[in-house]
């Protein structure tokens, strides 16, 4: 992956003496850093990477028939792997990376808003939106594929998330995770875990994110579609005036369905007390239905790695200040132990952590170290 640094062009809101209304910028791949659009290669569809430490990615089994239910269940199927209120967060729902097995996307609204608006002001409101980490190739199960940089490293992991966490981080999260192979796409790894792995050139970003694995402009954010000619506009219009025509039909049609719906409810009804005497059908009929089918294994959710990517984030800023002395994961609480000369820096990374909101607590040691105790609460 290109390095903005590397990047010759950049976007940040209007040109000196643009019009008001940008120019869309019709293809080339774009990455969001530091609040601005810097190009990172021409050409291929238009497309924005955007920092994958600001978004979460999950693999959720959602064994559904069709995309619709599988949005309507989503909300509770992730609601106990976060720790924003479902209502905070915009889910995007991604590609099929096993059988009923999905990716979803987690990010804040408003993170999200503040990436849109930057995007409209440049004139990219029609592009695709993806965390940069789906930008890598994805390697086979068991295996990570690595871009590390001087300020930030990012992996996808062969289910076909990805995170990004500090480089200084990168060393304890790999074995945290079992030390997978590990393929480097950007700078050397780390001996110890360059072993098992290989560097590799990946094809041209423009390839790779012709078919997205996810695009995270959907529901309340869809792509903005780019200017049409006065012609198409006023086809547009005319096919608008009508479907307008049409609602009056439509209303007359409502009243009918809702006849079916208490039909089949009521039909609904008989057959659950049919399957299950003395089942509870009281309040909203769809829940009560819910809670008698049987629930999916118990497993609890992995959030070793999502929890130190969350740490990592917080702590980006004072990467050059500490150094990470140990890892530790036990009953659901992640303990770093660092070094760092810094007086202040306890009340430094206190402040991060509350910025970043992650519960947790910092003490320094009697031997000078820092421990930082957080759980993903």
């Amino acid at each position: 992956m290109r390095p903005s640094h590397e990047a010759n062009v950049t976007a940040s809101g209007r040109a000196i003496g643009a019009p008001d209304a940008p120019e869309p910028l019709a293809a080339g791949v774009w990455t969001l850093a530091g609040g601005r659009l810097i190009i990172a290669e021409p050409g291929g569809p238009a497309t924005v990477l955007v920092p994958t430490e600001q978004v979460r990615l999950l693999a959720v089994d959602l064994p559904l028939p069709n995309r619709t239910k599988r949005l309507e269940a989503l909300p509770f199927a992730i609601e106990d792997q976060i720790a924003e209120p479902v209502e905070s967060v915009h889910l995007a729902l991604g590609a099929e990376i096993a059988p009923k097995r999905y990716l979803v996307a987690v990010v804040r609204h408003d993170v999200m808003a503040g990436w849109i608006d930057t995007a409209d002001a440049a004139g990219l409101g029609h592009a695709a939106m993806v965390p940069d980490a789906l930008a890598l190739p994805r390697p086979d199960a068991g295996t990570w594929a690595v871009d590390l940089a001087a300020d930030r490293a990012v992996v996808r992991a062969g289910d076909g998330t990805g995170f990004a966490v500090s480089p200084a981080i990168l060393q304890a999260a790999w074995q945290g995770a079992g030390r997978p192979p590990a393929l480097a796409y950007g700078a050397p790894l780390p001996a110890e875990m360059a072993a098992g792995g290989s560097t590799l050139a990946p094809a041209a970003l423009s390839e790779r994110l012709l078919a997205p694995a996810l695009d995270l402009r959907q529901g309340l954010y869809t792509r903005r579609r780019t200017a049409l000619p006065n012609i198409w506009r006023r086809l547009g219009w005319i096919v608008a005036l009508g479907a307008a025509a049409h609602v009056v039909i439509a209303a007359a049609d409502t009243v009918m369905l809702r006849t079916i719906a208490d039909r089949r409810e009521a039909d609904t009804r008989a057959l659950v007390a049919v399957a299950a005497p003395g089942a509870n059908l009281s309040g909203d009929l769809a829940a009560s239905v819910a809670d008698l089918l049987p629930t999916g294994g118990s497993a609890p959710p992995d959030i070793f790695l999502p929890l130190l990517t969350r740490i990592s984030g917080a702590l980006g800023p004072l990467t050059g200040a500490i150094t990470i002395r140990a890892i530790n994961y036990q009953a659901n609480a992640l303990t770093l132990d660092l070094d760092g000369s810094d007086p202040a820096l306890v009340s430094r990374i206190e402040a991060a952590l509350r910025e970043s909101r992650v519960p947790g607590s910092v003490t320094r040691s009697p031997d000078g170290s820092i421990r930082i105790t957080a759980s993903n609460a």
